[in-house]
């Protein structure tokens, strides 16, 4: 399990010290705030330690660093992710099971990476990035973008994530509480979600009844990615997931499903990391950390600061609260 992250000059993220994470984590600010910016230096790290001497990978850890970083965030070279205006170099610090994973650089990098090291152990299990936007219906686009054109504009978030879905389902006895979470995912999809491979599109099955993706709701499609990585086998008790507004296209009713799933699933070993602008998720989140006795740590973004926080100690002072006090002094003074 990630323990610590520690980020300095990386982008919009200043400086970052999030200790003593838990099973599952939530990334809490406004709009360009840098909540996805966050996310996705956790995962360009984790990448590279899943890729880095897997099957016959000949590459280094610093040549799959920097493919990794320059194909996440699509800047012209990796140094232009080094804040602006600073003289001090970018540098990224992730510590899995109290062994770090580090490295900086400065702002005239192009692909080469100096300053590396690594303590930790290769990762045999799988992480993940669920983005905002669903997959599905683009799976074929996103493919034909990155590995035929090798143009910009899907990121390597959403081509792994296409990779992942690509895999088929896998037979046998599944771990207990994934095959129970595909079960309370199945009841919220009313339905499943099918790959034909001869038409190489995803369908929704609903009773007699086959739906095309693109004329499939949002939300069905983003609870079905989660339930098909599930299937397949593709994420297992030790991967760590990384979710991008989990409320997005989502009812209010369906969110509070599937935290329960990421709950369940949390418990079971896998680690959960959140970015959100949603009073249902931190409602939610907040309700779970009570009822279960868990630490969920909060990193808040504010006036330009990050702070550190935990649902287990209450519920934090934060921009989503202040608004939802706001109408509700307003609805009180209309009544």
């Amino acid at each position: 399990m990630i323990n610590q992250i520690k980020l300095e000059n990386f982008g919009p993220l200043s400086q970052i010290d999030w200790s003593e994470l838990g099973k599952i984590n939530l990334v809490i600010g406004g709009n360009d705030s840098g909540k996805t910016f966050l996310l996705k230096a956790i995962y360009c790290s984790l990448r590279v330690l899943e890729d880095y001497q897997r099957g016959n990978n000949p590459r280094s850890a610093g040549d799959i660093l920097a493919d990794k970083l320059y194909w996440t965030y699509q800047a012209e070279k990796i140094g232009d992710l080094v804040s602006k205006g600073s003289v001090s170099p970018l540098s990224s610090s992730l510590t899995i099971d109290g062994q770090d994973f580090s490295y900086s650089y400065g702002k005239d990098t192009t692909k080469h990476i100096a300053s590396l090291e690594n303590h930790v152990q290769p990762r045999s299990s799988n992480s993940v990035f669920l983005p905002a936007k669903e997959v599905l219906s683009l799976y074929q686009v996103i493919l034909k973008s990155r590995e035929h054109d090798q143009v910009f504009g899907f990121d390597d978030t959403y081509f792994d994530l296409a990779k992942a879905l690509h895999l088929p389902p896998q037979r046998g006895k599944n771990y207990k509480e994934f095959a129970q979470s595909r079960t309370k995912l199945a009841d919220i999809l009313g339905g499943v979600i099918e790959y034909d491979k001869s038409s190489s599109r995803w369908w929704f099955v609903k009773g007699r009844h086959k739906f095309p993706m693109g004329v499939t709701a949002e939300g069905i499609k983003k609870i079905a990615i989660l339930d098909t990585l599930l299937g397949n086998r593709y994420l297992d008790t030790n991967s760590v997931v990384l979710i991008d507004e989990p409320e997005a296209n989502l009812h209010p009713t369906a969110i509070s499903q599937l935290l329960d799933i990421v709950a369940m699933l949390a418990e079971r070993g896998l680690q959960f990391f959140m970015a959100s602008h949603s009073y249902f998720v931190m409602q939610k989140l907040f309700l779970i950390a009570q009822e279960r006795g868990w630490p969920i740590p909060v990193m808040l973004a504010t006036e330009g600061k990050w702070i550190g926080d935990n649902l287990q100690t209450g519920m934090p002072s934060n921009s989503i609260m202040d608004e939802v006090i706001r109408l509700y002094e307003r609805e009180v003074g209309l009544a």
